[in-house]
């Protein structure tokens, strides 16, 4: 398995697939071409399909430049290896296309190409399946964060730190932030109407109206092309940051117990990336909102005091 820092991206919205990807398989292919007159970008699948509402084009342009970039849209070819495919070529002064780079989008803001699974990242987690990690900390009477500290580098906490600070205030802005959410259909932000109607509630209905107006105005924030941080993705990036921010705010739990929550929720995060996906083009949307209900739920089960037996077992009932 990768690292977290993988897993937990800060960048902008609305989608890690169709735009924190694109916009990074960008970088890095104008880091390799920087002389270039000019380039073509195809878009295939899921990408062009949805690219325009998710701003793929945007993202690629703010890269390469609109002026010398051509995106070109097929919704109807769907490469083999994954829906979110696109192919990044230069062109010359004839307008002839060379050095053909095609590279996917797989979830999360990751990149793959075909027969391989990620790009320039090693694996460093030694043990990817929940029973081997909870049979690593039995013997070792360690938890599951301390399995992450164990295997990421020494600045796992610091770059943590930054996701939560990122996550709050996602939260925070989405609270405070009125007016049209971008795009032909006119929505309205709801965040701060639920978060003022939830302040009103009775206690036993409070905590349920609040959790939702927080994941909602991350949500909205995610939506406006704010800034946000993937959980796993930023199509579920409402969850997690939620339910973390109401158990801190309502327990008063220190911040070092919430980055822990949120390295336990990572590594739950990092084995359903691993071995099934994080992909909402490729498995729906169990992938993303089912996989960071199983994260929100081993996170808040952590911070009460579970077990690793019942941190695993909250994940599996989050994820069903």
């Amino acid at each position: 398995m990768k690292s977290l820092k993988e897993l937990f991206r800060i960048g902008y919205g609305p989608s890690s697939s169709h735009t924190m990807g694109p916009r990074t398989a960008a970088e890095q292919y104008l880091a390799k071409h920087t002389d270039a007159l000019r380039f073509r970008v195809t878009l295939y699948g899921s990408l062009a399909a949805t690219g325009r509402g998710h701003l793929t084009d945007h993202a690629i342009l703010s890269v390469l430049g609109e002026e010398r970039c051509d995106i070109v849209w097929r919704p109807e070819i769907v490469l083999p290896y994954h829906p979110n495919g696109m192919k990044f070529e230069v062109l010359d002064a004839l307008g002839a296309p060379r050095e053909p780079w095609i590279v996917y989008s797989v979830g999360g803001g990751a990149l793959a190409e075909e027969g391989v699974s990620a790009l320039q990242t090693p694996d460093i987690y030694p043990l990817d399946h929940l029973n081997d990690i909870i049979a690593w900390c039995d013997e070792r009477g360690l938890s599951y964060w301390q399995y992450v500290e164990q295997c990421e580098e020494s600045d796992i906490w610091d770059y943590l730190s930054e996701v939560w600070k990122a996550m709050r205030e996602a939260v925070e802005r989405g609270l405070e932030t009125e007016g049209v959410l971008p795009g032909g259909l006119n929505l309205r932000r709801k965040a701060p109407h639920y978060f003022i109607k939830a302040k009103g509630y009775s206690s036993n209905l409070q905590t349920r109206g609040l959790v939702f107006s927080y994941a909602l105005a991350v949500t909205e924030e995610n939506a406006s092309g704010g800034r946000i941080a993937t959980a796993p993705t930023c199509g579920s990036c409402g969850v997690v940051p939620a339910v973390l921010y109401h158990i801190q705010q309502s327990r008063q739990f220190s911040e070092k117990r919430i980055l822990h929550a949120l390295a336990t929720a990572g590594l739950v995060g990092n084995i359903a990336k691993s071995l099934a996906s994080i992909s909402g083009a490729e498995a729906g949307c169990q992938a993303e909102v089912g996989v960071a209900c199983a994260m929100a739920a081993a996170g808040a089960n952590y911070i009460f005091g579970g077990s690793l037996q019942t941190t695993e077992y909250a994940a599996e009932m989050g994820l069903e």
